[in-house]
């Protein structure tokens, strides 16, 4: 007769219920599957069930489309001078500037999800596929993408895995579109664009560009923005914003892991200093995306085990992941400059931008190639260029 007594399974083992402090989803985040266990019967294992594919699929393509309307627009719609000036249509500049912008930008954004989705399927932490934000009335033609995750699943190395995978495999992407932009960009004198949209240029930018031109430009210099050139920069942008350690963003994940529940002081003082900047300067740039971070809240939830330690290796590859945002931000991305060019004062304004800083700084314009002949009457492409 066997003697041997019964080995008793952990119930963590035997089932798929998160425990109870973990049970909240996170915000933006749904639990897939019914997690919760009948009363007066012992927990079994339930199967998640499969992430949605056809929705994902459709905002993928609708995505793709919205950028590619957004670059076509910006690289090939022209002002005929007049009053009042008059739209017309570059077809081969409006068809290779939104297919090189689309591809470009959306191969960023790809990669930087994908990133997210497959550390998740690794951990086996059940997850949607990428949900793309199509915004074609936006320059940028997207808004990005979000992942919905279950809540309750991951540790606290799982968690920091799955947040810091989706902005470095974007940035693999983002910087490298950014230096092959500029290889076909060229300087220009900021005197011969007139005003429009104007897009500010984050640190990292202007020191690519010095790199390749190989000498910094002067105070009345810019660059001539390409499609490639543009998408690396929304890339960068999108990437540095995500790093905001606040809540559920990236950098929210990343702080939580490398300091747990202290992480909820710096997203509070973050946030609200940024309310607080925001209505004292009147630089409203990022209103909508401080009212939904204060609609999530500031706080992270807890992992599934906060006890899990991250190693050295982790730990610095976090806090560097993080400073990145630093030299990835810019405080003004968009904005509207109305300088007409020198002798057209009282014609008609181009669509376009100038990138001289209003405190005398230099930039790195984002600048569709403009074409211009006032005898001929040619049309006047959009001019879009950088400024803080």
């Amino acid at each position: 007769m066997d003697h041997r007594e019964p080995i008793e399974l952990p119930v963590e083992h035997i089932s798929n219920a998160p425990p109870p402090e973990t049970a909240r989803p996170f915000v933006f985040q749904v639990q897939f599957g019914n997690w919760e266990q009948p009363p007066n019967e012992p927990p079994h294992r339930t199967r998640a069930r499969r992430p949605r594919r056809v929705l994902p699929l459709l905002l993928f393509v609708a995505t793709c489309l919205s950028t590619f309307w957004a670059g076509g627009e910006m690289f090939g719609l022209a002002l005929l001078p007049g009053n009042p000036p008059q739209v017309a249509i570059d077809f081969p500049k409006f068809l290779t500037g939104g297919l090189q912008y689309s591809v470009a930008l959306m191969a960023i954004l790809v990669a930087h999800e994908m990133g997210h989705f497959l550390q998740a399927r690794r951990y086996g932490v059940p997850a949607s596929w990428p949900w793309f934000i199509p915004m074609p009335i936006s320059p940028l033609g997207t808004m990005g993408a979000v992942i919905v995750q279950a809540s309750g699943h991951a540790d606290r190395k799982q968690m920091f895995d799955i947040g810091i995978t989706g902005p470095l495999a974007g940035l693999v992407i983002a910087i490298p579109v950014t230096i092959w932009g500029l290889q076909s960009s060229r300087i220009e004198n900021i005197e011969a664009f007139g005003g429009g949209l104007t897009f500010g240029n984050p640190l990292l930018l202007r020191w690519l560009a010095e790199w390749h031109f190989g000498t910094p430009l002067l105070p009345n210099q810019d660059i001539v923005l390409t499609p490639l050139l543009h998408a690396g920069w929304v890339g960068i942008l999108i990437t540095a914003l995500n790093l905001i350690p606040i809540g559920q963003l990236d950098g929210g994940h990343i702080l939580y892991g490398l300091i747990g529940r202290r992480a909820h002081r710096v997203a509070f003082v973050l946030l609200w200093s940024a309310v607080i900047w925001t209505l004292t300067t009147g630089n409203w740039s990022y209103s909508v995306m401080i009212f939904l971070l204060l609609t999530m809240g500031a706080r992270h939830p807890p992992t599934r085990d906060d006890s899990v330690p991250l190693g050295g290796f982790r730990i610095v590859l976090g806090w560097l992941t993080l400073a990145f945002m630093l030299i990835g931000f810019t405080p003004n991305p968009i904005s509207i400059q109305d300088r007409p060019p020198p002798g057209e004062r009282g014609t008609s304004v181009p669509r376009g931008s100038s990138s001289s800083s209003s405190h005398g700084q230099r930039d790195v314009p984002q600048i569709e190639e403009g074409m211009r002949d006032d005898h001929r009457q040619k049309s006047l492409l959009a001019v879009v260029q950088a400024s803080e």
